[in-house]
Order: structure tokens, then sequence, then C-alpha cells
């Protein structure tokens, strides 16, 4: 199968996404508990890894 190019301006808007969803989890919990860390990094690593990945193969070639 194909691998889809991610250009830069859809990888600020996941970024600018991701950082907006992780403010409304932050801003709308009473203490910060292990439970919401754990979320909030494991998104990042689903966000970010691909990102990664993408632009790495593009400065490759």
């Amino acid at each position: 199968m194909a691998r889809r190019k991610i250009t830069n301006s859809q990888a600020v808007c996941l970024t600018l996404l991701w950082g907006l969803l992780c403010y409304y989890l932050l801003s709308n919990t009473e203490k910060i508990t292990f439970d919401i860390v754990f979320a909030i990094v494991a998104s990042a690593i689903i966000v970010f890894v691909p990102i990664y990945k993408n632009m790495r193969h593009r400065a490759q070639k």
C-alpha cells in the first residue's frame, strides 16, 4: 500500500488540534492524575510518531 504524505500544513493542523484537546482536558479536570498524564503521553505518541516518520522519510529523499 502506498504511503500517504503529510504536508506541512497538515502537520501544523494536527499539532494545534492535539494541543487544543490537551488544553481542554487539563482545564476541565479537578486534579491531574496518572490516568490524565498517561492519556496525554499516549495521544502524543499516536499523533507525533507518524508525523516524525513522514518528515524523516521526506528528508531522506
